[in-house]
């Protein structure tokens, strides 16, 4: 049974490799790039805004590593004076490795919600707020800590852009390579992968399950997901095999994929 891992690089290319090294045929197919974001050159400035006590969200592993990459450029470190917050432990750690500074983050789970059931995030009233993230996303957390009382500001270190595909290679390619299981880590790259394949992308092979029906082979695959918000998504969308990751870090998605 073929492995399809569409998480972006290099975390989906070492997954991948992890995966082969224990004798599982898997290959990487990353759905998006990333890039710098446009506003990396204004970080320091909007930290430099915030008074002791206002907080700073980092919202992925990826807004942790072009925003520490930008202030090491520039020769400044993070701001002493301010509370750190990060969505999973992933994200947190590597936070706390790159920068030496105490982060906050829910056990309870990986998502926007478990963060804001933080109690210390429960009255935000005369707090700024910097949430360091991509192009886009889930707006939940600067609804919530709005609605709580603080100042929102952005900064877009990142940038998400989709990897473009031929529909047809890609969906007879990995149909021919038999993958029956298909890694997807967030809502953007699952909603680009059931749209890169439609009703008639299937295997012109007649041999080939499903032939004929692109959809019918890719919502048939079983799918690896790395939250329930994920997965009741996927379920709306089609499919009926879906297996939660603990967490969306790379070891957690080893043990979902053994």
């Amino acid at each position: 049974m073929s492995i399809l891992v569409t998480r972006p690089a290099p975390a989906g290319e070492a997954l991948t490799n992890q995966l082969r090294a224990i004798g599982k045929t898997a290959f990487s197919a990353p759905l998006i790039a990333i890039y710098p974001g446009a506003e990396l050159p204004l970080l320091a400035q909007k930290l430099q805004q915030l008074s002791a006590g206002d907080f700073v969200f980092l919202l992925s592993q990826n807004a942790v590593h072009y925003a520490n990459e930008q202030l090491v450029q520039e020769g400044l470190s993070w701001p002493d004076k301010l509370s750190y917050y990060g969505i999973g432990k992933s994200t947190s750690l590597l936070f706390h490795q790159q920068t030496g500074k105490d982060i906050l983050w829910s056990e309870q789970g990986e998502t926007s919600e478990d963060l804001l059931q933080l109690p210390t995030l429960q009255k935000m009233e005369n707090k700024k707020i910097l949430l360091l993230r991509g192009n886009g996303g889930r707006e939940m957390i600067a609804l919530t800590l709005r609605m709580r009382g603080g100042a929102i500001d952005y900064c877009e270190c990142y940038s998400r852009q989709p990897v473009k595909y031929c529909t047809t290679e890609f969906n007879h390619h990995w149909q021919q390579c038999g993958i029956k299981t298909i890694v997807v880590t967030s809502g953007e790259m699952l909603q680009l992968l059931y749209n890169l394949v439609t009703e008639g992308d299937g295997s012109e092979d007649s041999s080939t399950e499903n032939s004929g029906n692109g959809k019918a082979w890719l919502l048939g695959c079983r799918l690896i997901v790395v939250s329930e918000r994920l997965a009741n998504i996927a379920r709306t969308l089609g499919w009926q095999e879906i297996k939660v990751a603990k967490s969306a870090d790379n070891d957690a998605l080893m043990q979902a994929l053994e």
